[in-house]
């Protein structure tokens, strides 16, 4: 066990971050943020920030000497970064855990070896690939880039194959998937953690509804059967299991017309799905985060009072920022800002939970709160 006292370092400075540090300062832990913003939201809040690329191996080095262990922010953090810095503190979750989630080929090949179900795809790595990738697939569809696409990034729409080459050309020929766009009924999210011993307590279920790519608003419970939920919950401890996981991670889902679950993406780090467990559960995902990597007991992960979480955009943001006074006036309204220095179109900024023990009220309120928040 890591007790309070000891420094944990976190490689990445954005909102989950800084979330992230305010928790572990909160039990009394001393953070250091690795990150290459200076103008980091993480690193405002830390006890230290040190300012250097992922790769920067004198950084790196004088980081680890400093930190008693180190955990992510997000999951493109470079593979043989992780690796480095073992050789100083344990790393968690490892290098090997992450690295399956940074290629959308290599997780879901390894979504199909735990015996689960992706959305159907086809890889794209070459123009020679387009014919049988397009055989394999119904249209429309969908081309991703295997890397580094998050919140709508690096994916376009190919309604019919004859436009699939064009769209791999405006990707400039990287590896891309070709993937099925699903008849949704609903997308779902589980949020779990798992401990070094391998036990695992997962929050609840969330449901999630997307704009432009970008997640916008979270309803928890989830308006899904009791059944689905616990199906839900066993796939992604099933996935955090075989990969060995240490940490919180999450695993996104779609649910088809027909009632089929699929797994979607992964992601092997707290999520922007579970924000609501900041307002609405025992133990936030922030906490659970620095009990796992610390080796210290599970907190809590009940759900104390329904709730919606609301993404803040960029896009709100005129010359300053949005009115806040409807949002401010509501007593059961929580406001998360994440001191980023400039918004921009489609850049999460902040956002709000809306708790009722009523959820179609929570979702009513948290509507019409948001429809107030126009830029200015």
């Amino acid at each position: 066990m890591l007790l309070p006292g000891s420094t944990i370092g976190m490689l990445g400075g954005g909102q989950l971050g800084r979330m992230f540090t305010i928790a572990a300062r909160t039990l009394g832990y001393k953070v250091i943020v690795l990150e290459p913003d200076p103008l980091s939201p993480a690193g405002q809040l830390a006890d230290q920030h040190l300012c250097a690329a992922y790769d920067d191996q004198q950084a790196l080095r004088q980081f680890g000497e400093q930190c008693d262990v180190v955990t992510t922010e997000f999951e493109n953090i470079p593979a043989h970064t992780l690796e480095f810095l073992t050789q100083f503190c344990p790393v968690r979750p490892s290098a090997s855990a992450v690295q399956v989630t940074q290629d959308r080929i290599v997780e879901k090949e390894f979504v199909r070896s735990c015996g689960l179900s992706p959305v159907p795809f086809a890889p794209i790595r070459q123009l020679t690939d387009i014919p049988q990738a397009c055989s394999q697939i119904k249209f429309p569809a969908i081309l991703k880039t295997v890397r580094l696409g998050y919140d709508g990034k690096g994916q376009i729409t190919v309604n019919h194959p004859s436009e699939v080459e064009s769209a791999f050309q405006q990707f400039k020929a990287v590896a891309c998937v070709l993937e099925q766009r699903i008849e949704l009924e609903k997308e779902i999210s589980v949020v779990l953690a798992r401990n070094l011993e391998g036990e695992m307590h997962c929050f609840p279920v969330a449901e999630n509804l997307h704009r432009n790519g970008i997640l916008h608003q979270t309803i928890v419970p989830a308006r899904i059967s009791d059944a689905l939920a616990e199906q839900a919950k066993q796939v992604a401890q099933s996935i955090a299991a075989k990969l060995g996981f240490i940490g919180v991670m999450a695993v996104e889902f779609f649910v088809t017309q027909q009632g089929e679950l699929l797994v979607n993406e992964m992601a092997p780090r707290t999520h922007n799905s579970g924000h609501y467990t900041l307002d609405a559960c025992v133990t936030s995902q922030f906490e659970q985060q620095v009990r796992m990597v610390c080796a210290l007991p599970f907190g809590d992960t009940r759900l104390h009072t329904p709730v919606v979480m609301m993404n803040l955009l960029g896009d709100l943001w005129g010359s300053s920022q949005p009115v806040w006074d409807e949002l401010l006036k509501s007593p059961s309204s929580k406001l998360h800002l994440y001191g980023k220095h400039a918004a921009r179109s489609g850049r999460k900024m902040g956002h709000f939970c809306m708790l009722h023990p009523d959820i179609n009220i929570a979702i009513l309120e948290a509507d019409r709160i948001f429809s107030n928040l126009p830029q200015v």
